[in-house]
């Protein structure tokens, strides 16, 4: 490989440690390397690329903007690109969800929407607290870190990490632990050391913690103890929405309305960088330039998300074919964990935003994934002990492509579990084709 990456680029790279290869091009959920060896992505781009690599349908739109010179950077200008979005995005998201929003382009990453919906919680109560969960993912800016759990993202911030306390997530201390009581508990009791917060932050699944799924039980307690105590809810969406977890938001089948809201990752549609902190109405108390950035209007992202939209969320069509996926997907899973009984193996997750935890022998999900890798199939891993496989394939992924990814996932599962055990499994599942066509 050209030693230029160890020569010239920082230690701080992660990714391609663990995908060890020069990619060139990609197209769906199908990646190729400079060599031209082709792999498929149940990575796409950690839930940046839901609509796949190039997608020939958001791609045209892109050449003739720029080919016509549309305004590429605009800071906050009003364009032409920024007013199409919101017109879609009002017209084709928020009123028929019946959601009242105003939208904030806060600049281009995650990272920098988290930051500014907690600015804006802060100054909107005047309260400097945020209550964050265990194994939550936030972002590696220094507030939005604040909120993260991870020890090994946390250990780099010299000390600077104020302002948010940690409650426990759904299902952290097993199934029979209430953990909203514990966190009325705190919240009601004045010598429990927690003053009253400014806003409760969450994600509805937590994908760097290991693919933590809340109840919706949890989720409506979270928002009705907010609304007692006057507490803004924060829903951080960057990964979990725009479809991810079968529907537009990943809160919307709770029934939940959260006062805050933040989308990035595949609101580009098209992986182009872009972020959105969606807010109630009477929220938003900002002062012209009290949160901005140079990249704040990226026109690209606008063009590409107003045409992903148009296409993929004017009808239920996509949100089916995820939920359909899905069912697929985790069955597949499942019938793969009966293969290896006392291993504790286990599925878990919503939609396209799966995860393959190995409890018992922590070692198998890096294990797992190296092994895919070689033979054509790209996994991330997550959760504290990196236990977890995620499976974050495009959710516009082709069954027989899924097909395909699985039974290279399940042979190498089979590979690594034999070294690990020393003891073959029995037969790999059924294709997904043959199980849904037999």
């Amino acid at each position: 490989m050209n030693n230029i990456f160890e020569s010239r680029e920082s230690e701080v790279r992660s990714y391609c440690r663990v995908f060890p290869a020069v990619f060139k091009t990609a197209q769906g959920a199908e990646i190729f390397d400079d060599s031209g060896k082709r792999y498929i992505d149940f990575f796409a781009g950690a839930g940046t690329l839901n609509y796949g690599h190039n997608n020939p349908l958001i791609k045209p739109r892109i050449l003739e903007y720029i080919q016509h010179n549309g305004i590429i950077h605009g800071l906050d200008l009003h364009t032409t690109a920024k007013q199409a979005f919101l017109e879609t995005f009002d017209n084709i998201i928020l009123r028929p969800r019946h959601m009242d929003y105003k939208i904030q382009f806060p600049g281009p990453t995650g990272t920098n929407a988290v930051e500014a919906a907690m600015k804006l919680a802060r100054k909107y109560t005047g309260r400097n607290g945020i209550v964050a969960f265990t194994n939550g993912y936030h972002g590696m800016t220094a507030g939005a870190l604040a909120a993260t759990g991870n020890a090994y993202h946390r250990q780099v911030s010299g000390g600077l990490l104020n302002g948010v306390s940690f409650a426990p997530y759904d299902g952290y201390f097993g199934p029979d632990v209430d953990t909203i009581s514990y966190l009325r508990k705190l919240i009601e009791d004045d010598s429990s050391g927690l003053d009253k917060p400014a806003a409760v932050l969450l994600e509805t699944v937590q994908g760097e913690g290991g693919v933590n799924v809340a109840s919706t039980q949890w989720l409506v307690a979270i928002e009705s103890l907010c609304r007692e105590h006057g507490i803004l809810l924060i829903v951080d969406d960057i990964q979990a929405g725009c479809g991810r977890t079968g529907t537009f938001f990943s809160f919307k089948p709770s029934g939940i309305s959260p006062d805050i809201i933040t989308l990035s990752k595949s609101i580009g549609a098209y992986g182009l960088p872009m972020s959105l902190v969606l807010m109630k109405p009477e929220l938003d108390c900002w002062e012209p330039g009290e949160h901005n950035g140079t990249f704040r209007g990226n026109n690209l992202a606008f063009v590409a998300a107003n045409e992903a939209i148009r296409i993929y969320w004017s009808d239920n069509t996509l949100s089916l074919a995820v939920q359909h996926k899905s069912h697929l997907l985790k069955r597949y899973l499942r019938k793969l964990c009966d293969q290896y009984p006392g291993t504790g193996l286990s599925v878990r997750g919503r939609g396209l935003f799966v995860g393959l935890a190995s409890d018992q022998f922590p070692q198998v999900a890096r294990r797992v994934s190296a092994e895919a890798f070689r033979h054509g199939l790209i996994l991330e891993t997550c959760g504290a002990r990196d236990h977890v496989i995620k499976f974050l394939p495009p959710l516009i992924i082709e069954e027989t492509m899924l097909d395909e990814g699985l039974n290279i996932f399940a042979e190498s599962v089979r590979a690594v579990m034999q070294q690990i055990t020393n003891t073959p499994a029995g037969g790999l599942p059924d294709s997904l084709t043959q199980e849904v066509h037999p």
